[in-house]
């Protein structure tokens, strides 16, 4: 006979308490329990353990472990995670898009969602239901191997960026087969490690805490409703993140509200023992996680008896495994796991896997994403004389480096066939070749240097093959190897012989055009001061080459803007736009102070925020509507401030400007930022077109961490400052204050 928790027209509610009314202890910790599906001993315990979730699950592999769940006593369905983390890219024929870092350069919520969406339609094709994205890391160090995985430096455009995606993953209805569930993570402060060493010691404050680090997963929680939160690897002052009762039950569950759960990294509760050493066994470590509030258990197989003997001997309340369970078994629910969704038709892949919408919407990515940083009236290039082209670097025609981490031929897709990438991606040699063959230009390649080969150089052939060509456009970078999880660098300097091939191509007089795709801000100030022109594309994704080979000669008016500064020299890290002030360091006369080392410039290589067009954009008339603000207690309440600014394009030619929002809070009762990113516009204009764009920034926005932990907004002076780009000179600035 049927129990109550298989009919769906009770609420989930009342059908996850019949459910967990009728489970053994065992049952509900195997509920917590996820175990990687491509071991084969993990597998095996489907059944013994009552394994709740498997990750790393492809191929027809699927169905049979559903089957396999759906007769067991109570027949509670698998959930299947997979790191979809810009694409569903570890499935043969999915869509792949360009990096988060990559992505973040087109300043679009809208593009943001798309990818997630793109994503989560071709993953749940494929029967899984759950991704480990969006990454809302904070990215300020660039020695941090796993840099490109971020949205960039700032936690406001990382939250708002963010929570697009959520949406795009989770849709309105989960119990549809266009939708997945979200995971925000590292959560949190798993960017800030010491030296940008991955998965080390954060030393960060519990105010630093509130004022930078929490604010993106607080957007994903309460705005953005997202399902899971995964924890960061990392210890906090001293504790891990995943033995932290605070950070994962505290801040999220009873503060914010979270109904969804929290699932561990990758065997975090074992390194509580084994690793980080504040567990005496494997036994104390699994009491500690889930005392802190972990909800499901990723690859920690001794988390299972462990704490079913806890619970049975006295030393753990079966109350919290209780909670655990049932957050879990609200989200099978949600996605009709026990219902219409519990399979997937996977016949329909090969229709609904790369399709050509889907590869349009990656196409449009890599184009939005494209940021020009220098441009010495060299691009676009002049087609109409037919230019000869001379094209250097490996990474110019290397797949892997243009796809970046979490892709076919990373580390975490194992042995898997990469061939279709091979087939659907466009390296840059490749769309330059097309152009070519349609008679717009004549392409010469040679390889000349790569980024991990440090005794491979066609340094003199390069330059032989110079003396033929009208332009050299040099593609240089890192790859795979490079970056990454487990792949930290101290030094970012242009690895390989890419330095000295630069130089010797720059020596034949020949203009310079040197394409930079790599993970991250690497150490090229030779690049900024002897360049022609800088195109900076991070990992396009499978259509980068198109639409390199598009701005290239023009068809494409670059947008992009950086959402992370590049350092001089790696002994500036970390560098960012929202510093602080009070520096003792070289002082010019009493009024001019530079905060900045003896032996090195005061900004940044490039800047926060940067970023040309063929386009020129003037602004002016700088207005604040309301420019004395009531205080008020409830910030959510609060009077937004109302500005407003003129933009024109000064150019022949039309463009988009991506017009940026800066705060900056004159007075405090502690130290805050120079100035923080509050609002963005991305502006179309016509040639010659003048427009005047409003911004509204919510009260709330206006709020600091005060020394007692509270979110106030301190009545005084502040300024708002709105231009181009984070750099003083690009932004305009008006004064306002709060009464």
């Amino acid at each position: 006979m049927s129990q109550p928790y298989t009919n769906p027209s009770l609420s989930i509610a009342e059908r996850v308490e019949n459910l967990m009314s009728l489970m053994t202890l065992e049952e509900k910790v195997g509920q917590m329990l996820q175990l990687p599906a491509n071991m084969s001993d993990n597998v095996d315990k489907l059944e013994q353990w009552n394994v709740g979730s498997y990750l790393h699950c492809t191929g027809d592999m699927v169905e049979e472990l559903q089957q396999r769940a759906a007769k067991t006593r109570l027949g509670i369905p698998l959930i299947f995670g997979i790191d979809a983390i810009h694409g569903h890219c570890f499935e043969n024929d999915s869509t792949v898009f360009p990096t988060q870092l990559a992505l973040s350069c087109a300043w679009s919520k809208q593009l943001s969602q798309s990818m997630a969406h793109v994503t989560a339609v071709e993953t749940r094709a494929c029967g899984l239901h759950w991704t480990f994205s969006p990454v809302l890391c904070v990215g300020r160090d660039s020695r941090w191997g796993r840099i490109n995985e971020t949205f960039g430096e700032d936690p406001w455009l990382i939250g708002e960026l963010a929570a697009a995606a959520i949406h795009g993953y989770q849709g309105e209805n989960l119990a549809a087969n266009d939708t997945i569930l979200a995971c925000a993570k590292h959560y949190v402060a798993y960017g800030e490690t010491t030296g940008g060493r991955d998965a080390y010691e954060a030393e960060v404050s519990p105010r630093k805490l509130l004022s930078v680090f929490l604010p993106p997963f607080e957007k994903a929680v309460k705005q953005a409703k997202v399902a899971t939160l995964m924890a960061g690897y990392q210890a906090i002052d001293g504790l891990p993140c995943s033995a932290s009762s605070w950070i994962l039950r505290d801040i999220p569950k009873t503060q914010w509200g979270m109904d969804g759960f929290i699932v561990t990294d990758w065997d975090n509760v074992g390194s509580l023992h084994d690793k980080q050493r504040v567990a005496e066994d494997l036994r104390h470590a699994a009491k500690l996680g889930l005392e802190a509030g972990n909800d499901m258990i990723m690859t920690t197989p001794s988390f299972y008896q462990h704490t079913i003997d806890l619970v049975n001997q006295g030393e753990v309340d079966v109350a919290l495994v209780d909670d655990a369970v049932a957050r879990i078994l609200s989200y099978k629910f949600k996605l009709g796991l026990f219902d219409d969704f519990r399979y997937t038709d996977l016949s329909k892949k090969p229709q609904i896997l790369g399709n050509p919408v889907h590869w349009h919407a990656s196409l449009e990515a890599s184009r939005q994403s494209l940021t020009l940083l220098k441009n010495k009236q060299v691009l676009p290039l002049d087609e109409a004389n037919k230019p000869k082209i001379l094209l250097c670097g490996a990474n110019a025609d290397d797949v892997v480096a243009q796809l970046g981490d979490w892709s076919f031929g990373s580390m975490q897709a194992g042995a898997s066939d990469d061939s279709f990438h091979r087939r659907d991606c466009v390296t840059l040699r490749q769309g330059l070749q097309a152009a070519a063959d349609a008679g717009r230009c004549e392409l010469s390649y040679v390889r000349g240097a790569a980024p991990a080969e440090a005794d491979f150089e066609e340094i003199l052939a390069a330059v032989d093959a110079a003396a033929n060509s009208d332009v050299i456009v040099a593609c240089v970078g890192d790859i795979l190897s490079q970056h990454g999880e487990f792949h930290d660098r101290a030094n970012l300097d242009l690895s390989g012989h890419q330095q000295a091939m630069l130089e010797a191509l720059k020596a034949t007089g020949k203009p310079l055009v040197v394409v930079f795709m790599a993970s991250k801000p690497l150490t090229i100030p030779w690049v900024k001061q002897h360049a022609d022109a800088i195109v900076c594309a991070f990992n396009p994704g499978a259509k980068g080459g198109i639409a390199l080979t598009e701005l290239l000669l023009g068809d494409l008016n670059p947008s992009g803007k950086l959402t992370i500064s590049f350092p001089v020299h790696v002994g500036q890290l970390p560098v960012y736009y929202n510093k602080y002030q009070g520096w003792h360091a070289l002082i010019s006369g009493r009024t001019n102070h530079q905060e900045r080392y003896i032996d090195m410039p005061e900004q940044p290589l490039f800047s926060f925020g940067e970023g040309q067009s063929y386009s020129e954009f003037e602004y002016s008339d700088l207005q604040v509507a309301n420019p004395t603000l009531s205080a008020s207690q409830d910030l959510a309440a609060g009077e937004a401030l109302k500005v407003s600014v003129q933009i024109k394009n000064t150019s022949q030619r039309a463009g988009i400007e991506i017009a940026q929002l800066y705060i900056r809070d004159c007075v405090a009762s502690v130290t805050i930022p120079v100035m923080q990113l509050r609002g963005f516009e991305r502006v179309e204009l016509a040639a010659g077109e003048s427009r005047r764009v409003d911004f509204s920034v919510p009260y709330e926005d206006l709020a600091l961490i005060n020394a007692q932990l509270e979110k106030v907004v301190e009545p005084g002076a502040f300024k708002v400052l709105v231009g181009a780009s984070s750099k003083a000179e690009d932004l305009l600035s008006a004064d306002f204050k709060v009464a």
